[in-house]
């Protein structure tokens, strides 16, 4: 019974393509608009959320904006953060400056830190050392450079014990930071031609020095107006915060419009909200699609029931019951909204391989196994919802009233 209507349906969809895909296509749009968008944000917000993973989630950022003429500096950093919630702390300043060597003199960013910063931040070294805490107290000139720098500059990764003049002032480089250790503070973009081809590249020229170096080289870096502290892990972050934040109070006059504090970890928190709120919108803006498509499979079936008026009569007065009129309907309306369904997925996966390709390494599009199920049951539902008032008009005609029916 159940193979025989199956076979009576498909014969009714496939008996006019044109109209059956054309009816599919709101089906199709609305599957492939819900995958695509839901998939495209969860994509976007990935990325992101990775390269603030990246840059570490047990770190808090503290910006000094009134320091009631009593500046931090940096001899007190260290002794103000002596509590056990907090485990290091680092002055963070940056500019822009000439660098040169040899015949090369291209513009570069310079952060002046301590060795805590590359903690915090967890940056990692493919070479040499970082800034020790004798550098800082002996001002010395030493300087830790991006791999793209030593590359630029030097023709190497390996330029530890290379000398780089920093607006006129020789620095010794003792340390080169790992090819994943991207800009994680502010980064100098450079755009450099090759010789090789018409392409253009984008190099990221940075340095690292001793905060107390960076003095000498920035007229404003005396007074420290920024720095980062981290916490022993990521579950004492809100301790961490709040140590800070009496701290600080403490320092400024319990004034708490001197000073703010941003926590790394409600950073993630905010970007995990926004990927939530996203997707539902996109999946929302999407699911009207699909009711349309919805309201193009009734119209249609409507018709259809219209057009074989005489068909359900005969099988009416042949013995054809009520439910299987109904049957064979609702079937018709589950086939169009399933096919349009399997369609769009399929477009979905041909648009989001195309997305990929386009945007590169940048961004990773893959398509969402949950979102694809639920697109699924939502057409299903589609189908039988906007299905069963055909249907049940079809199976409710009397067989006299449709033979005597002309058209």
């Amino acid at each position: 019974m159940i193979v025989q209507t199956w076979k009576m349906s498909w014969a009714a969809v496939c008996a006019n393509k044109l109209r059956t895909f054309l009816t599919m296509l709101g089906i199709i749009i609305g599957v492939s608009a819900l995958i695509v968008l839901v998939s495209i944000a969860d994509g976007a917000t990935t990325s992101v959320s990775d390269q603030i993973s990246a840059m570490g989630s047990n770190y808090l950022t503290v910006q000094i904006s009134d320091d009631k003429e009593n500046p931090l500096r940096l001899e007190e950093l260290s002794q103000l953060f002596e509590d056990d919630a907090i485990e290091a702390a680092a002055p963070f300043g940056n500019t822009s400056v000439t660098a040169k060597s040899g015949y090369t003199s291209e513009s570069m960013r310079i952060t002046g830190t301590t060795g805590s910063y590359f903690d915090i931040m967890d940056l990692e070294l493919s070479y040499g050392r970082t800034i020790k805490q004798t550098d800082v107290e002996n001002n010395s000139c030493v300087l830790i450079i991006s791999s793209d720098t030593a590359i630029e500059f030097f023709g190497r990764a390996d330029a530890v014990g290379e000398s780089l003049s920093l607006n006129g002032r020789p620095f010794l480089v003792v340390g080169v930071l790992s090819e994943d250790n991207s800009s994680l503070t502010s980064g100098q973009s450079l755009m450099q031609s090759s010789s090789d081809d018409s392409e253009t590249t984008t190099v990221t020229l940075e340095g690292y020095i001793p905060y107390s170096a960076f003095i000498r080289i920035s007229d404003s870096a005396l007074d420290i107006t920024r720095f980062y502290a981290s916490s022993s892990d990521e579950e004492s972050m809100d301790e961490a915060e709040n140590a800070m934040e009496q701290i600080m109070l403490g320092r400024f006059g319990q004034d708490e419009d001197a000073f703010s504090i941003q926590n790394q970890s409600e950073i993630m928190e905010a970007m995990i909200s926004v990927n939530d709120t996203m997707s539902l919108m996109l999946g929302g803006i999407a699911a009207i699609s699909l009711l349309v498509g919805g309201i193009g499979i009734m119209n249609i079936m409507l018709v259809s029931v219209t057009e074989r008026t005489r068909e359900i009569g005969i099988r009416k007065a042949i013995g054809a019951s009520r439910g299987s009129i109904m049957m064979q309907f609702l079937m018709e309306a589950l086939l169009v909204s399933m096919m349009g369904c399997l369609i769009g997925i399929a477009a979905s996966f041909g648009i989001l391989k195309i997305a990929g390709k386009v945007m590169g390494d940048s961004m990773n599009f893959q398509m969402d196994m949950q979102v694809m199920w639920i697109s699924v049951g939502f057409s299903l539902l589609i189908g039988l919802i906007f299905g069963l008032y055909p249907a049940n008009k079809a199976a409710r005609k009397k067989p006299i009233d449709a033979l005597r029916f002309s058209g």
